[in-house]
């Protein structure tokens, strides 16, 4: 990398994130801001690069955002984000022999979660429930798949592991998000005989490009908007976006990530 580059982190949870950030330091080398880009194997080293300043910018979920702001008291920058990653929702789904037909109706039932750090398939939902005046410890059997912890659940895999576990009879419920459960629908891999959707949280935002409040806010504003330019029509950028999930990319913003941060305080609750 050169002294010039804008220095992005992001987590290689994928093989394809190779694929992907190759061709986004070539399209920020062609729109003028050069970029280049470091690997990390979870996100808790990530935040740590960016607060060291051995990355400028770092590709965070939420669950990393939320920790940068608690580390910096809220004065992180969020530069951008995916269309995909606004009203972003987890799902309860549950056997349709199991009585469940909300977060009410999970008193004494067993319970699938996702990985631990997982906004999606975990940290929210329990958030959700003792919202719900329900608390998971007490009121229901928890079926938690820690799997790749340390990538926030960005593998899925934790969620297949959650609606294998209710198509196996495993648990009665579960919960993943709503992007796990319609890719899984489409793919004709759910028995919807026997699994359904229940409930649908309130909407909340996902991943973003977060800065820390030092970086220079000019360049921090020419990179937002060279990347708010990526076209979709364009053939050499739509496999790229369509590789990382996404139609367009927006401003970045600070609503949305609200409950997650409740969640993630000490106690929160």
């Amino acid at each position: 990398m050169t002294d010039a580059a804008v220095v992005v982190g992001a987590v290689a949870y994928d093989p394809k994130i190779v694929t992907i950030w190759e061709a986004m330091r070539d399209y920020f080398r062609e729109a003028g801001v050069p970029t280049d880009y470091v690997l990390f194997s979870n996100y808790e080293a990530q935040v740590e690069a960016l607060f060291a300043r051995h990355i400028d910018i770092a590709w965070n979920t939420n669950v990393a955002y939320v920790r940068c702001e608690q580390k910096s008291g809220g004065a992180c920058q969020v530069l951008a984000m995916r269309n995909t990653d606004r009203d972003f929702t987890s799902r309860l789904v549950a056997r349709t022999d199991s009585g469940v037909k909300g977060i009410g109706d999970l008193r004494g039932k067993r319970l699938a979660l996702g990985s631990a750090d997982s906004a999606q398939a975990a940290i929210l939902p329990l958030h959700y429930l003792h919202a719900a005046g329900i608390d998971p410890d007490r009121d229901l059997t928890l079926l938690p798949f820690n799997l790749d912890v340390g990538k926030h659940g960005d593998t899925g895999i934790s969620e297949l592991e959650v609606l294998r576990a209710l198509h196996e009879g495993h648990a009665d419920a579960g919960m993943l998000g709503h992007t796990t459960w319609l890719k899984q629908l489409e793919q004709g891999t759910v028995n919807t005989a026997l699994v359904h959707s229940v409930w649908t949280s309130p909407p909340y935002c996902h991943c973003n490009f977060t800065a820390l409040p030092d970086f220079y806010k000019q360049l921090a504003a020419r990179w937002a908007e060279a990347l708010l330019r990526m076209d979709y029509n364009h053939p050499r950028w739509r496999r790229l976006m369509d590789l990382e999930g996404l139609t367009a990319w927006l401003p970045g913003q600070k609503l949305g990530y609200e409950a997650l941060a409740e969640a993630l305080r000490p106690n929160g609750r």
